[in-house]
């Protein structure tokens, strides 16, 4: 079976986006001295909020492998081919990631996600913890809609916002395997990646395996 072209090149380039704007803001700051850490927030609620918004309705606008597979397993998307969106979203943050490099260089190791002080314990329970909260989110806008004037789909991007403003400075704030991989691999940086591959999944799936317990009607 063929699957249509466009959710999956929607999904691509709306996580270059995020990836792009969120660790370009990074790498731009990281060459400035950096940036207060609200601004920093500021940022990445915008890397999140530019491509909801713009793919939305193409396709489902999820820009993260672990959204994906937690509105897989809650029932919510049956139909979504759930290995050709990670695909495209892991294509979309390389290439993202290498616009960045290319136009701003690689400081601040292009962005990539490091426990601060190499603490793994504290960076692992925050990253699980502020996935727990974007997933509900995410479940939060596909069960109720857009709402008027949309201003649901900035649930997502808030998430995102707080989660950077308060534990950006722990763990660099991922909550997304594919715009900590991008960087990583570009860079070179695979310090303690295994934290964020495990501990952002896990909190995904749980989440995903609550909810759809908690609210059966929504699977």
């Amino acid at each position: 079976m063929v699957r249509p072209a466009r959710p999956l090149l929607a999904e691509c380039a709306g996580t270059a986006l995020l990836v792009g704007i969120g660790t370009g803001t990074i790498v731009a700051a990281a060459g400035h001295g950096g940036i207060p850490q609200w601004l920093m927030a500021v940022a990445w609620f915008a890397a999140v909020l530019v491509p909801i918004v713009l793919f939305v309705r193409v396709s489902g606008a999820h820009l993260n492998p672990v959204v994906t597979v937690a509105l897989r397993l809650s029932g919510r998307t049956p139909t979504v081919p759930v290995l050709e969106y990670v695909a495209a979203q892991l294509v979309g943050a390389f290439l993202g990631s290498a616009i960045v490099l290319a136009t701003l260089g690689d400081a601040a190791h292009l962005g990539s996600t490091v426990p601060t002080a190499g603490n793994v314990a504290r960076a692992f329970g925050a990253e699980a913890v502020f996935t727990a909260a974007l997933v509900a989110a995410v479940f939060a806008l596909s069960d109720r809609g857009e709402g008027r004037y949309r201003w649901r789909l900035a649930l997502p991007p808030a998430a995102v916002g707080v989660s950077t403003f308060i534990i950006g400075p722990w763990s660099g704030s991922s909550l997304n395997p594919a715009r900590t991989i991008a960087p990583a691999v570009l860079s070179g940086t695979y310090l303690d990646l295994w934290a964020y591959l495990t501990a952002v999944p896990l909190a995904a799936v749980v989440m995903a395996i609550v909810w759809r317990s908690a609210n059966p009607s929504a699977g």
